[in-house]
């Protein structure tokens, strides 16, 4: 029988999520007839009993398995010759950090299959924790205005904001948001605070699960062009979403925008955000990011914003793509969700734990998703269970294109019997 291995996390202490749960594992296990192994957790949010009671062998050792899939990056010493490994690897741009395991995958003829890169023939991901980084990142940014506006001595309701992974559930975080909305409705929020614009840079899965938190608010949604006429109303939550036409132009301007030559040529193009940033109480980064885009804010922007007589709008800068030093400058480290945020404080380029300071409130859990672990886990789960009984069953030994995998397992495999893909050659420039 086809067997595929469930490892334990061991990034960090906060991770508590599964790419299969115990329901979908039982339907794997009834319906397809695999073999299912999982690893002992004291930190998975599902527990040893659940797997076990979903028919799942619970053990310590994953040696027998030769398909393993985790949710985050592992550890290179814990690899083994010739297994395939499908979890979010973070090698796609290089990232230096993850190159020693990709030499070390690449040393013991391994499988890489990345989440990131399962792709329908359209290029739209298909397995992905992203609508919840942004449920998570939303829920956090909101606490943390809550605070810093609690520190500058301006009482709102969203001082009863708890971060994400202080609710039960997502539903639980829904309705209290619910409750918060209901009195910013009837009492209003103060007048140092209005208009509260928040703004969401992107459109995809993160940050439609981001503005699905924050319209359990009272919102009013404003296009981009009309923020600096947005009323002073404090019964309501002002929204605008930024697409690329807001944040870039084309250098040469008599030609139009146009979004597949600025993702092509993106030398053409300069930013154009800032602006906006002065009407903007929060903002939301929800946008993916490479070195050859423009940023959206450079630290010289802050430091010109912020060296003022006037204090600026911007309270709040939820961060929940992370890139350190990406589109967002002024993100210089990542943080956890026990210490979630730190003003960088633009005149020094120092950073300060907390709600204090200078300079605007950073943001930068770099793993929101685990904030809502069950409810992230059960919706990852129902996208890579259908895929799973092909990749148990795939025939490794030959090649890519005769072994079984789904098209979509086939795009997302970065290394096949210890060689980059064609695909991903270009990583060899970045292992050295």
């Amino acid at each position: 029988m086809a067997r595929i291995g469930i490892r334990t996390e061991d990034k960090s202490r906060w991770e508590a999520r599964a790419p299969l749960v115990p329901d979908d594992v039982k339907r794997l296990i009834q319906d397809y007839h695999l073999e299912v192994s999982v690893q002992s957790s004291r930190t998975r949010v599902f527990t040893d009993e659940a797997y076990r009671a979903a028919g799942a062998e619970v053990t310590d050792s994953l040696a027998d398995c030769p398909v393993i899939a985790g949710v985050k990056e592992i550890p290179p010493e814990l690899f083994e010759a010739n297994k395939t490994y499908v979890y979010f690897a973070h090698v796609i741009k290089g990232q230096s950090a993850n190159m020693p395991a990709l030499r070390r995958l690449l040393e013991l003829g391994c499988q890489l299959i990345d989440y990131e890169r399962i792709l329908d023939a359209q290029g739209r991901r298909l397995v992905l924790f992203g609508p919840f980084a942004g449920r998570a990142g939303m829920i956090d940014s909101l606490w943390a205005l809550g605070r810093r506006l609690q520190h500058e001595g301006v009482t709102t309701p969203f001082a009863e904001v708890q971060p994400a992974h202080r609710y039960d559930d997502l539903a639980h975080a829904k309705r209290a948001l619910g409750r918060i909305g209901g009195l910013i409705r009837r009492d209003g929020l103060p007048e140092a605070v209005r208009p509260l614009v928040c703004g969401f840079a992107g459109y995809g899965a993160v940050s439609h699960g981001a503005q699905e938190i924050y319209d359990c608010l009272p919102v009013e949604e404003v296009p981009p062009d009309q923020l600096g006429s947005v009323g002073s109303s404090g019964t309501l939550c002002y929204k605008v979403v930024f697409k690329e036409e807001h944040m870039v132009e084309r250098i040469d301007a008599s030609a139009p925008f146009q979004l597949q030559e600025y993702y092509d040529y993106p030398d053409r193009y300069r930013a154009k955000f800032f602006p906006y940033v002065e009407h903007l109480t929060l903002l939301v980064n929800c946008i993916y990011w490479e070195p050859k885009y423009p940023r959206m804010i450079t630290r010289d922007h802050l430091r010109r914003f912020y060296g003022g007589n006037a204090r600026p709008r911007l309270r709040v800068i939820g961060d929940i793509t992370c890139d350190v030093g990406g589109s967002v400058e002024c993100t210089v480290r990542s943080t956890t969700p026990d210490n979630p945020v730190y003003v960088y404080e633009p005149a020094t380029g120092k950073t300060l734990d907390g709600v204090a300071g200078d300079g605007p409130v950073i943001l930068a859990v770099d793993f929101l998703p685990c904030e809502l672990p069950v409810d992230s886990s059960n919706f990852f789960s129902r996208a890579l269970s259908p895929l799973v009984p092909a990749l148990a069953r795939a025939d490794f030994s030959r090649a890519l294109a005769d072994s079984g995998l789904p098209s979509e397992l086939q795009r997302a495999t970065i290394v096949y019997r210890g060689e980059l893909t064609e695909p991903y050659r270009y990583l060899h420039e970045y292992l050295g």
